[in-house]
């Protein structure tokens, strides 16, 4: 077979759950809550640093700066009831992950290079694993009966499951991470593919 995939939500069937709510990318100099949030730091022009999180702003003087921690060390922190070392960023430079409103999906029919700005961190469209070239520690959205499953990693690429469904193992992300720092293998879920997202 050398041609694509037939797309299974073309024209959005009954059976196909819709996609999951995007990922807006928001400054943190705004009112936003930021305790636990996913977030984003860098420049424009320069570049951006994801699988962050933060905690609330701290103001030294007269500037406003926010504790940055990778992710894998908040979850440690969270679940272990631990202090980690968190940086102090300037406000201006941390952008914080917010859930946008659903949009109608617009598929482009080009394929190619897509030119973002500079400014600030792009927005990604939730993408179907199914069109996806590799899963494995990606972020995903789980949608069951409607309802948007979120905070967790694929742990495999896709496979036949043992009633015929192409699938994937998720896992909570804390799983996922206490995985990397105790050596615990996570419990996973077998998810359909149809019912997965790549946030």
């Amino acid at each position: 077979m050398t041609g694509p995939l037939p797309d299974p939500f073309a024209d959005q069937p009954d059976w196909a759950p819709l996609p999951p709510r995007p990922i807006e990318i928001v400054p943190a100099t705004g009112r936003v809550e930021l305790r636990g949030r996913r977030v984003l730091v860098g420049l424009p022009g320069l570049g951006w640093r994801g699988d962050l999180r933060a905690d609330e702003r701290v103001v030294q003087g007269s500037r406003t700066y926010v504790p940055v921690i990778p992710e894998h060390e908040w979850y440690r922190a969270e679940s272990e009831q631990v202090e980690v070392f968190a940086p102090l960023v300037p406000v201006e430079r941390v952008w914080v992950e917010t859930l946008g409103d659903r949009r109608p999906t617009t598929r482009s029919a080009e394929s190619g290079i897509r030119l973002v700005s500079l400014d600030a961190p792009s927005r990604r469209a939730p993408t179907p694993v199914f069109e996806a070239d590799a899963v494995t520690g990606r972020r995903v959205v789980h949608i069951a009966e409607s309802v948007e499953h979120r905070d967790l990693r694929a742990v495999t690429e896709t496979y036949s499951g043992a009633d015929g469904d192409i699938c994937v193992r998720v896992t909570p992300e804390l799983e996922w991470y206490r995985w990397a720092w105790r050596g615990q293998a996570p419990t996973t879920l077998e998810v359909p593919v149809h019912l997965l997202w790549i946030e």
